[in-house]
């Protein structure tokens, strides 16, 4: 495995986390950095990076961005995005992973890119319920902001510190484990 293929790897990860937080903006920033060569896309997903893709993913990231300030709403987005996530996530460990065999990055893509994605965008959901529910949403806005700062900063740092990423994608997991673990506790008692 070559230098280059473990830092296309930190970076589909980190990517795929950030996708727990905002479905498109990390999509967003993936084409951005493959439409001014910051980046170089797999063969068959190197159209992410063209003008279509470049304007469609900024569009639906600004409404994305936008809609998860509304709440309620951000709540029903929740339920969609969370499916949606895990798609993300794998199509952009597929789109960034070079150099291994399909079998192996079709692996690393579902299992990474899609559960990383997955992972995050569960307990953030959750996070966001609980927060409906006890506050009836009036701190659902600052939840937003906080998403979406972390999904562009985690965006930011997998294309240009891929190697950080990966750091911060496991303080991420373990975070989410730990409050995973905290409420389970909490519940039984």
């Amino acid at each position: 495995m070559t230098f280059e293929t473990i830092i296309s790897i930190c970076l589909g990860i980190g990517l795929a986390a950030s996708v727990g937080f905002r479905v498109f903006l990390p999509l967003f920033a993936l084409s951005l950095a493959s439409y001014f060569d910051l980046w170089a896309l797999n063969e068959s997903w190197q159209w992410i990076g063209n003008t279509s893709a470049l304007t469609t993913l900024g569009i639906a990231t600004i409404i994305e961005i936008f809609a998860y300030f509304i709440p309620y709403i951000d709540n029903l987005l929740d339920s969609i995005t969370l499916p949606l996530a895990a798609l993300a996530g794998t199509v952009v460990m597929l789109s960034t992973v070079s150099d291994l065999s399909p079998i192996i990055t079709w692996t690393l893509a579902i299992i990474a890119g899609g559960g990383s994605a997955s992972a995050i965008a569960g307990t953030s959901s959750t996070t966001r319920l609980a927060s409906t529910a006890t506050t009836a949403g009036l701190a659902n806005p600052l939840f937003s902001a906080l998403e979406t700062g972390v999904s562009i900063v985690m965006s930011i740092i997998s294309i240009f510190i891929p190697i950080l990423a990966i750091i911060l994608v496991v303080v991420i997991l373990l975070i989410i484990f730990r409050l995973y673990k905290k409420l389970k506790k909490n519940k039984h008692k």
